[in-house]
């Protein structure tokens, strides 16, 4: 399945998981739980606080990067439930992509009142738009 598609398919599942929880002021690991579900009733791979090593010049660091969500080893959600968006979300997710050699990431933000509007973040590496 091409990152597009998944992409699609991640947006519906954060827009359903944010209907059904009732909007935003829960915490964030309720949003992350509510959303893996929701992708693995779609159908879709995930891996969720994945660790992953990370070496500095040849040396392993003993601290991970660890992600939120790694969906079909394809795209990474990193999600949010906070008033305020910040652009390092963005900058934080592009450093995973870039690290883990992936092209698709999306900020997921359920603290906001309309998430497929103002709560989801698209960050690309290399991916077509």
């Amino acid at each position: 399945m091409h990152e597009n598609d998944i992409s699609g398919i991640i947006v519906n599942a954060a827009v359903e998981v944010h209907r059904a929880l009732g909007g935003p002021g829960l915490l964030e690991g309720v949003y992350e739980e509510a959303l893996r579900y929701e992708l693995e009733l779609r159908k879709l791979g995930i891996k969720s606080q994945t660790a992953v090593p990370l070496s500095y010049k040849g040396r392993a660091l003993k601290t991970p990067l660890r992600l939120d969500i790694l969906v079909e080893g394809k795209g990474v959600v990193e999600v949010k439930a906070v008033k305020d968006h910040h652009p390092i979300f963005e900058s934080q997710v592009l450093t995973y992509l870039r690290l883990l050699d992936l092209r698709l990431g999306l900020v997921i933000n359920f603290g906001v009142r309309r998430v497929a509007i103002d709560g989801i973040a698209r960050v690309v590496n290399g991916l077509e738009e």
